[in-house]
């Protein structure tokens, strides 16, 4: 993709996220765009900042620490997005700022424990498996207080929100069921933990309704960076 086009297309995001936040009914009109560079190169990565973006999300660890160390002169913020692994958490809790899927008391008390005491505290949302699919990960929702209560007591981590991914839906009411649901479960955490102020949901195509029922983080990558490269491709592009 030429810078021109990454231009373009995140000019194009950012002024329909400002549009449809001003318009909707829950939350402010303060949205972070957290673009999603999965499979993109380090120069991808440098381009999308020097046009506007700052924050960038990673599903996979040994792709991200290479782009980590290559762009750590700039002022880059790292969300890890993806599925964690015990022998992952070391390297997470000490090379990102976000990390938007915690599922397991385990693996929030590995974070904590490996977070570097010079780094601040580690910013932690809750994955939820909201439409309960067998093949996604995340907490089913009567087990969000526990945990809960069990990441909110660890001394190096920051209880911030929830996360979600649901199942693929039609626009429409069906599609922001699921958001609505994450919306009034983090209202009712917030009774507890009033520092829960993030909602990290809706992807490029969902990322109305999720504006719509709040969302405060959209997770964006095909609209920002094109089709998501794959096998060959991938490896030639790097």
């Amino acid at each position: 993709m030429s810078n021109n086009q990454l231009k373009d297309n995140i000019t194009n995001v950012l002024e329909r996220v400002r549009r449809k936040s001003q318009k909707r009914q829950f939350g402010n009109s303060d949205i972070l765009v957290l673009a999603v560079s999965k499979t993109r190169p380090a120069e991808d990565v440098a381009a999308a900042h020097v046009c506007g973006l700052s924050d960038f999300g990673e599903n996979y660890l040994q792709e991200a620490l290479p782009k980590i160390t290559a762009l750590q002169a700039l002022p880059l913020v790292w969300h890890y997005i993806g599925p964690i692994q015990s022998n992952k958490t070391r390297a997470i809790a000490e090379n990102f700022s976000w990390v938007h899927t915690v599922d397991r008391e385990k693996i929030a008390r590995r974070l904590s424990e490996q977070r570097p005491p010079h780094l601040p505290p580690l910013q932690v949302c809750l994955q939820v498996n909201i439409s309960n699919e067998a093949s996604k990960s995340g907490i089913a929702l009567p087990e969000l207080p526990d945990l809960a209560r069990a990441v909110a007591g660890l001394p190096h981590l920051q209880l911030r929100g929830l996360m979600c991914i649901p199942a693929p839906e039609p626009a429409g009411a069906d599609q922001r069921a699921p958001f609505r649901k994450m919306r009034e479960n983090l209202d009712e955490l917030r009774k507890h933990y009033p520092q829960m102020d993030t909602l990290s949901m809706g992807m490029s195509a969902d990322m109305d309704a999720a504006i719509d029922e709040g969302a405060t983080i959209i997770r964006i990558g095909t609209a920002i960076f094109g089709p998501r490269l794959t096998g060959a491709a991938a490896r030639a592009d790097h």
